[in-house]
């Protein structure tokens, strides 16, 4: 499998030293001019796709749509914070070359999703609240993350789409609501990801908690995704495809 790699932030230099010698045939980064064993482009039209099987994806949201209207091989989305124009955009890309798209790249995070969706369905209805906490390091620019809106979706169709997410509670005074599925975050220090799902019952507690300690388990995930994709049809692909 031959990969180019789209920018070169912690995740992109992580999938670089991961995957085997000679998988990484290019790459593109407009801040970073050169790396050890492959070429660096500045600009993805530079770069020669007919060298590779796949383009993995470890940007930053205002660079996907640029990256997206460009491609011309299969695609690994690693990126979070996309918004909606953009995510139109992935849809359209995904009628003519194949598209994985993840908010996170951990096979673990994204059993964790499965599992909460699942609790929900059944203890939503017995009486129990619930919420979302997550944490990140101090360089993290969106909040809540992906993998907190990702739980928050699977809940929210576990239990019948009803559900209101609420961000902040500082805005109003009034009790939690029975619709209600509260999203916090936390930003600090060099806190690689912690997401956790809480389950607040009568005199009980139940929580389903993920904790990254390193990057890789990202980056391997991306590298999962990558040969997952190489030879598929056009058409959107998610770790759900992976995890079935």
């Amino acid at each position: 499998m031959k990969i180019i790699i789209h920018g070169l932030g912690r995740l992109g230099q992580a999938v670089a030293e991961l995957a085997p010698d000679g998988c990484v045939v290019e790459a593109i980064d407009p801040n970073i001019s050169t790396a050890t064993h492959f070429p660096v482009h500045k600009e993805v039209d530079k770069c020669n796709q007919d060298s590779a099987d796949v383009i993995v994806d470890c940007s930053h949201a205002g660079a996907v749509a640029g990256l997206l209207r460009t491609a011309r091989i299969p695609l690994v989305i690693c990126t979070t914070g996309i918004d909606e124009a953009t995510m139109e955009l992935v849809k359209l890309t995904a009628q003519r070359i194949p598209v994985f798209l993840s908010a996170n790249m951990s096979l673990g995070v994204n059993f964790q999703v499965k599992l909460a969706g699942e609790t929900a369905g059944t203890l939503a209805s017995k009486g129990f609240d619930i919420e979302i906490l997550e944490a990140h390091h101090n360089q993290k620019l969106d909040a809540p993350s992906g993998t907190a809106i990702m739980l928050a979706d699977s809940i929210n169709k576990a239990t019948g789409g009803k559900l209101k997410y609420v961000y902040d509670r500082s805005q109003y005074m009034q009790k939690r609501g029975e619709d209600e599925i509260g999203i916090s975050s936390i930003r600090g220090g060099t806190i690689v990801g912690e997401h956790t799902v809480i389950f607040a019952g009568h005199d009980e507690i139940i929580e389903i908690t993920h904790r990254a300690l390193s990057r890789e388990i990202y980056a391997r995930g991306a590298l999962v995704a990558a040969e997952f994709i190489v030879g598929k049809t056009a058409g959107l692909y998610s770790m759900d495809d992976i995890l079935k």
